[in-house]
């Protein structure tokens, strides 16, 4: 899985900004327009605040839902397109400049224009009436101060056309970038690194075939694991049969991961190994630059980027010469040789894949979309009221050449790299409607997404797929699915809050034979910290003791390996089990106590006084206060194993830890005559503090406690709390 940094993430160094100010500027017919289309949108906001938006054309539907999701949180919206566009310096200053001219080489505002004149016109409605949307809602509240972008335009749907957690450009390193395009420059962004505590990104999806339920229809769960408040909830439908509930990333105009009433999708950050890198054989004659591909040279192509960034005295530029070859732009330099890299860049297609797929209706219709083969990051995990399922993986999958190693750069002047088309979406290992009746990805290999009907890996490409072990969580759900008859709503809810943690299971027993040989001064000091971690059922609690140890003691062990894990290939997780000696195993236990005694006062400090969530701000950059209210959560990282995800740890300011990423919209739906579902979303769905709907599901979201989903107009009875006009 890919470790990516998303539009968030960049943002999150964000300090005080002076906002430019300004309303959307629109002609009298720009306003007359926009005040047309309003009349033509209905938005309904239900008892929890969620917005169910209905136009009479899928364009108006558009048009309302980029206005909910302005008024919920519009800052989001625009700090999500500044990263799209490269435009992040321009709000954040000189550090961004580099992150901004990584965008910029595969982000081309004068193409995406260009792009979008040549779009088909349903599409072309689409994009006029995101943009129409966002600007009507600046146009009604003056005392919104954008940060830079005070208009938007239709072609910049084109920059943001897939709904992940970061783009296949993100890849790339910056530093390696800024040594290689301004050497002289000193300072970017954030520094990429490499963490053992990196909170894993991505999701658990499960669908289960109706044979396999108790009401025999089919099931399935929706649980993305990505920043809280990444994505917008809500419902968007049309007289013209648009009918998509779920999470909406902030600003694009299509459910990501949701549901329509006969059928659902969600995604998983995939292993696929589709970016690949070019070694360049370069070389200058005259003004020029040359690189070699088989027995000739051919000129580099170059594009002239001026990039605007922030400075305490308006605003300055810096301006770049970027290059490109056939197979993509140059990104770094290796000894002496240029490094261009290739990745998806079909930002049309996408788009178009990513709004028909919330149309599908049946298997037939969603295949279709897949066909597309633009979704390079994620795999898809998809169920019907047909009672199909079904497991589709990462569909951008270049044809190459396997007796390269394509984890490394290949010889871009040797014809025998070239990319030969993309592999057929047969030729993916897919699953569709498993004998056995379940399915699932957690970010991990497909080679047991459906147990003994899952594909062989045998039988293909060593890059469809660079996973090497199966994930925790693979080894979490693979002990539970299996044996799972009569499920319902509620018992697949349960399971996906199972307190399980494999990876302990399999650290713990290592730690408590190395106790074993000991001195006896180490066993003194550490005879009631493993007598109580012998003891635990490897579960988490918010009263659990064992937790807080297994969960410091685990840190400090992965920590202690993560070098040799890594020269050897192997997870942190899998080394220490494995491979730790006693001592780093011993000493990280003495660590563990150590720090819990300095942060709680004892190292017998339940989970829940230590886990938890608040929120109390709607920043970008998160800030947490141990003397403000919060609430204990049981759940732990992914990283452990935990299908419920809370990626949290201490601030600078804090002793408790504070979550900030994992389970984010959580969703299950039933399939049948009629759709039913349950759902919650990280803390509350506006970004107002002062809004009843800031965080009046944060006890529900900590507990998994799923609310019912108002899907149809009848279940809104009883539970609206405000129908409206766009602007009324």
């Amino acid at each position: 899985m890919r470790t990516r940094v998303t539009a968030l993430a960049l943002s999150a160094l964000l300090t005080a900004v002076t906002p430019p100010g300004g309303r959307a500027q629109g002609s009298a017919q720009d306003i007359a327009r926009w005040e047309r289309e309003a009349r033509n949108v209905a938005i309904t906001r239900d008892d929890w605040g969620i917005a169910h938006v209905h136009g009479m054309t899928d364009a108006d539907a558009v048009f309302g839902m980029e206005y909910a999701q302005a008024e919920d949180d519009f800052h989001r919206i625009e700090m999500n397109y500044l990263n799209a566009l490269g435009r992040t310096a321009e709000a954040l200053g000189e550090r961004a400049v580099y992150a901004d001219l990584r965008m910029q080489l595969v982000t081309d505002a004068d193409s995406l224009k260009a792009l979008y004149k040549t779009s088909p016109t349903w599409l072309k409605q689409l994009m006029d009436a995101f943009a129409d949307g966002l600007n009507f809602y600046l146009y009604k509240h003056p005392d919104v101060h954008p940060l830079v972008i005070t208009h938007f335009e239709p072609w910049m749907a084109l920059a943001f056309s897939e709904g992940s957690i970061g783009w296949d450009i993100e890849t790339v390193n910056l530093r390696d970038l800024q040594a290689f395009y301004d050497s002289s420059a000193v300072g970017v962004i954030s520094p990429d690194s490499e963490s053992p505590f990196t909170e894993p990104t991505g999701s658990n999806g499960v669908a289960i075939a109706p044979q396999n339920t108790l009401d025999h229809k089919a099931l399935f769960f929706i649980n993305p694991h990505t920043s809280h408040y990444f994505r917008s909830e809500l419902q968007m439908t049309s007289d013209s049969g648009l009918d998509a509930y779920g999470a909406v990333t902030w600003g694009q105009f299509f459910v990501y991961q949701g549901f329509n009433a006969s059928a659902g999708w969600m995604h998983t950050s995939s292993g696929v190994d589709n970016i690949d890198e070019f070694l360049e054989t370069v070389t200058r004659k005259g003004n020029r630059y040359y690189y070699r591909h088989g027995k000739k040279d051919y000129p580099l192509r170059s594009r002239r980027i001026t990039l605007t960034y922030k400075t305490g005295n308006g605003a300055a530029t810096k301006s770049f010469t970027a290059y490109y070859t056939a197979h993509g732009p140059v990104v770094r330099k290796q000894g002496e040789r240029w490094v261009s890299v290739s990745l998806m860049q079909n930002p049309l297609q996408a788009l178009i894949e990513s709004y028909t797929r919330t149309r599908a209706r049946n298997l037939a219709e969603f295949r279709r979309t897949v066909d597309l083969r633009t979704n390079s990051s994620n795999n898809t995990v998809y169920a019907d009221a047909q009672g199909n399922i079904a497991y589709f993986h990462a569909s951008y999958d270049p044809r190459r050449d396997t007796s390269f190693d394509w984890t490394q750069p290949v010889d871009g002047s040797n014809p025998a790299t070239d990319y030969h088309g993309l592999l057929p979406v047969d030729s993916l290992p897919n699953v569709v409607n498993p004998p056995d009746g379940w399915l699932y990805n957690s970010n991990n290999w497909p080679w047991s997404a459906a147990g003994p009907d899952s594909p062989q890996r045998s039988a293909y490409p060593a890059y469809v797929e660079r996973g090497t072990e199966e994930s925790p969580r693979g080894y979490h759900l693979l002990r539970i699915l299996p044996e799972g008859k009569n499920w319902t709503m509620a018992s697949l809810t349960a399971a996906m809050f199972d307190s399980y943690l494999p990876s302990f299971e399999r650290m713990i027993p290592v730690l408590t034979k190395a106790y074993g040989g000991a001195p006896d001064s180490v066993k003194a000091k550490l005879a009631g910290p493993i007598t109580v971690l012998r003891d635990w059922d490897f579960r988490w609690g918010v009263n659990s003791i064992a937790t807080s140890l297994a969960v410091y003691w685990g840190m400090s062990a992965e920590r202690a390996v993560f070098r040799d894990a890594r020269a050897a290939g192997m997870s942190p997780e899998r080394y220490v089990a494995e491979r730790a000696s006693a001592a780093q195993l011993l000493e990280s236990l003495q660590w563990a106590v150590g720090r819990l005694t300095a942060d709680f006062g004892t190292w017998q400090t339940p989970w829940g006084d230590i886990n938890r969530f608040q929120r109390f701000n709607d920043d970008v950059e998160p800030r947490f206060d141990d003397a403000k209210p919060s609430i204990p959560v049981a759940f732990t990282s992914s990283q452990w194993g935990s299908l419920a995800s809370f990626g949290a740890h201490p601030y600078p300011n804090t002793k408790k830890w504070y979550g900030t990423s994992g389970n984010s919209f959580i969703a299950v739906v039933e399939f049948g005559d009629s759709v039913r579902a349950r759902a919650i979303t990280a803390g509350g769905e506006s970004g107002d503090p002062a809004s009843p709907h800031f965080n009046d599901q944060a006890v529900r979201f900590v507990t998994g406690n799923l609310r019912v989903v108002y899907f149809y107009r009848s279940q809104l009875a009883g539970h609206i709390e405000r129908e409206y006009h766009p602007g009324g």
